[in-house]
């Protein structure tokens, strides 16, 4: 009895979940116009313990397990509101992913511990933040869109960047809220305004980086404040 109790409890959970994220990818594709698409998500992984999860598209070595597309692929990131409630009506479990670029949100991600760092020195020197994701590993800042061309003239631009940033602009994606992946859940660590009808409000990618980088300079043995 305790055993099929249990088992109707995770099913629940598990409806819950699912329509958690389907109600998360219709609000950034419908009411912020984000396109998005499901992630691979996980698998039951082939650990030395027999236990742990990997990634869906079976690649022992995949890197980001579960947060990437796999089928369908980027390219299939929409805004429509058919396609986004089949989806995750079908693959209630997927991963929420965002393909960024366009006109859709880039980001700035750095190492978890350093994320935490950063989001305290620029909350010190008064920068405004928009939207930040958090996984067990990476700290997305989400960014107003850019192109290519604009993040390559501001890189050559600056004596030095830390190496610890990554940049998420067009052709590339994110995984966003309320998802699951390999490495863990993924959370709002500065949420968008609860309830907003429009997209949230997003930072210049120019303006992120140079705070960044501030803060990331002149610790007292020359190295970084944002070293992890």
């Amino acid at each position: 009895m305790r055993e099929i109790l249990g088992r109707r409890r995770r099913l629940r959970l598990r409806r819950k979940e699912g329509a958690a994220r389907r109600d998360a990818a219709l609000t950034f594709a419908t009411a912020w116009q984000w396109p998005v698409l499901p992630g691979a998500g996980t698998a039951p992984a082939a650990l030395p313990d027999g236990r742990g999860l990997g990634c869906a598209c079976h690649d022992p070595d995949c890197a980001v397990p579960g947060a990437h597309p796999f089928d369908p692929g980027l390219l299939a990131a929409t805004t429509d509101e058919r396609m986004v409630r089949w989806w995750w009506t079908s693959r209630p479990t997927a991963p929420v992913m965002l393909a960024t670029g366009g006109r859709a949100p880039c980001a700035v991600s750095l190492p978890a511990l350093a994320g935490a760092k950063a989001l305290v020195a620029l909350d010190r020197m008064g920068m405004r933040l928009g939207p930040v994701v958090a996984t067990p590993t990476r700290w997305s800042l989400l960014v107003a869109p850019y192109t290519l061309e604009r993040l390559g003239e501001l890189l050559y631009s600056k004596d030095w960047v830390p190496s610890s940033l990554r940049f998420h602009g067009e052709g590339g994606y994110l995984v966003l809220p309320p998802s699951e992946t390999g490495a863990g859940q993924v959370r709002w660590e500065r949420p968008p305004s609860p309830g907003a009808a429009a997209a949230p409000w997003l930072p210049d990618v120019e303006a992120v980086l140079d705070a960044l980088v501030e803060a990331s300079t002149g610790a007292p043995d020359g190295g970084s404040r944002l070293a992890y």
